[in-house]
C-alpha cells in the first residue's frame, strides 16, 4: 500500500503527479496533482488500477473534498503534434499550474518529469508507493473515464462507455463500421492503417465539463 515516506523526505507542500490515458487510441490525456492533508487522509487511497470503479468514484470525492487538487489535460490534436509522452507532460504541467497551493517538490509517476517552477522527483510505480500519487491517479482516472463516457452518448459505435478509448474487440468493431473520429489518435499505428477510410467529421466541445 502507498504511504507518506517519499513525501517525508522534502519540506514544504508535496504534490503528486499522475495521469491517465497515455494508451488508449482515442480521446485525451489526462493528468492530475494531489497536495494531500496527512490529517484529513481518506482511508483506502490506493494505486487507482487496483480499486474497482465503484470505489475510485467513492474516494474521487473524499479527496476532492479533503485535498488541494489541480487537473490539466492535453487534447488529440496535442498528442498528434507532441507524441503521447510530450502531450503527457504538458498535461502534468497544467495539473500543477491548476493547483491551489504552490507546490515545494513534485513527485511525478513513472520515469519522466515535466519542467516545473519547483524541483521533481520521478518515481517508477509512483502510484504504488507514493499516497500523494495514488490520489492524483484516482483522479486522473475518474475525470477521463466521465469524459469518454460522455463522448460515448455522441459517438456510440466504438463503446467508449466500457473500452474508455483501448483497443478492445467492440472499439476495433466500430471503426470498422463508423470510421475514425475526431478523436481518434491517428499517431497511433493501428490507426494510421485505417487512414483510407471514411473519416466521421463533427463538432468538437469540451470533456473535462462535469
Amino acid at each position: 500500500m502507498p504511504d507518506f515516506r517519499i513525501e517525508a523526505q522534502f519540506s514544504g507542500p508535496v504534490c503528486g503527479i499522475d495521469e491517465a490515458g497515455r494508451g488508449p487510441w482515442a480521446g485525451p490525456v489526462v493528468a492530475a496533482a494531489a497536495i494531500l492533508d496527512p490529517a484529513r487522509l481518506p482511508p483506502g487511497i490506493d494505486d487507482s488500477k487496483k480499486l474497482t470503479a465503484a470505489r475510485r468514484e467513492a474516494l474521487f470525492a473524499a479527496v476532492l473534498a479533503s485535498a488541494s487538487i489541480g487537473i490539466g489535460a492535453a487534447s488529440v490534436a496535442e498528442i498528434e503534434r507532441l507524441n503521447i509522452l510530450g502531450a503527457t507532460l504538458l498535461a502534468m504541467r497544467r495539473a500543477v499550474a491548476a493547483l491551489p497551493v504552490r507546490p515545494a517538490h513534485a513527485l511525478v509517476d513513472g520515469k519522466h518529469c515535466p519542467q516545473l517552477a519547483c524541483p521533481a522527483t520521478a518515481v517508477v510505480d509512483g502510484d504504488a508507493l507514493s499516497l500523494s500519487i495514488a490520489a492524483a491517479s484516482i483522479v486522473a482516472k475518474v475525470i477521463r473515464d466521465r469524459a469518454m463516457t460522455r463522448l460515448d452518448s455522441r459517438y456510440p459505435a466504438y463503446a467508449w462507455a466500457a473500452n474508455k478509448g483501448y483497443g478492445t474487440a467492440a472499439h476495433q468493431a466500430g471503426l470498422r463500421a463508423a470510421g475514425i473520429s475526431p478523436h481518434h489518435r491517428l499517431g497511433f499505428a493501428p490507426l494510421r492503417r485505417l487512414l483510407t477510410q471514411d473519416v466521421v467529421i463533427a463538432d468538437d466541445e469540451s470533456m473535462l465539463t462535469s
